[in-house]
């Protein structure tokens, strides 16, 4: 879990610094907090299920289930407050970093394995 959050961290400073340079400082600004809408839910997540998977028993479905409640609404509001606090978004950073980092774990499925 941690290793696809790290990824997503990476991905998310690629995706700004390119958005950077191809649009200026605020689509660097907007794909960072693109970014950032995706980083943090999917690390609360993690560390939600990371710390119910060290109580007895480990995790079961609800937990899993409640979690994932958790992430899209935590996405949901972190957008909204990007939108309500950031005057200058530039909306096609903004989204393009968001699917960017979302889908990067897919880097991880063509990582070979010994």
């Amino acid at each position: 879990m941690l290793r696809i959050i790290l990824l997503q961290l990476v991905t998310m400073v690629v995706a700004a610094g390119v958005a950077g340079l191809l649009g200026g400082a605020t689509a660097l600004w907007s794909a960072l907090l693109g970014g950032i809408c995706c980083v943090v839910p999917n690390g609360l997540f993690a560390l939600r299920l990371f710390t119910s998977t060290r109580k007895p028993g480990g995790a079961d479905p609800m937990t899993f289930l409640f979690g994932e409640f958790i992430k899209i609404a935590t996405t949901l509001a972190l957008m909204g407050a990007v939108v309500w606090l950031y005057r200058d978004v530039n909306w096609l950073a903004f989204i393009l970093a968001f699917i960017v980092v979302l889908k990067s774990y897919f880097i991880l499925l063509f990582r070979h394995r010994p």
